[in-house]
């Protein structure tokens, strides 16, 4: 059985992602949302995602997507695109969670069947976008309104028309 392939990001109401290689909010809700949606999953991200990050995330399979072949780090699984870094992921646990940056969701974008996103309500300025999507090719499945944002749960149309979370 292939795992889903959920797309995990904020998105401002202009898509901006990013700036200057942070995230251009605070939303402490979010990120509270991010460590639960994506825990006890293999995530997916780039190399410039995981160096801002730092480090290896807890309690999840980290998978970086690096076109450097001497590129490794600690505690991670690397792969030489974002079709390998999928495919690597159907030996682990969960789903396969991609977690960032533009180019990584722009690449995932074909393969993705669910996407799990932070609807920011605001429109910041930004150097880092999420890939424009056509949205009837996807159904939202659920939406949970705060203060500022939304969490939003979309899946593919005719997709695993499974579990919408």
């Amino acid at each position: 059985m292939t795992k889903r392939v959920v797309m995990v990001a904020a998105v401002a109401e202009n898509g901006v992602i990013g700036k200057d290689g942070d995230i251009p909010w605070s939303i402490p809700e979010d990120l509270k949302h991010f460590r639960a949606t994506t825990r006890d999953n293999t995530v997916v991200m780039g190399r410039a995602t995981f160096d801002s990050i730092g480090h290896p995330l807890p309690y999840r399979t980290n998978v970086v997507v690096t076109r450097d072949r001497s590129w490794r780090g600690e505690g991670v699984v690397v792969a030489s695109s974002v079709e390998d870094a999928v495919a690597q992921a159907q030996g682990f646990d969960g789903d396969v969670m991609v977690i960032g940056g533009a180019q990584i969701y722009a690449l995932a974008m074909p393969l993705a069947t669910h996407q799990v996103l932070t609807e920011v309500h605001a429109a910041p300025e930004g150097d880092t976008h999420y890939p424009d999507f056509d949205r009837s090719q996807w159904r939202e499945t659920d939406r949970e309104p705060h203060d500022g944002f939304d969490f939003v749960w979309w899946e593919r149309v005719g997709g695993d028309g499974g579990a919408n979370r």
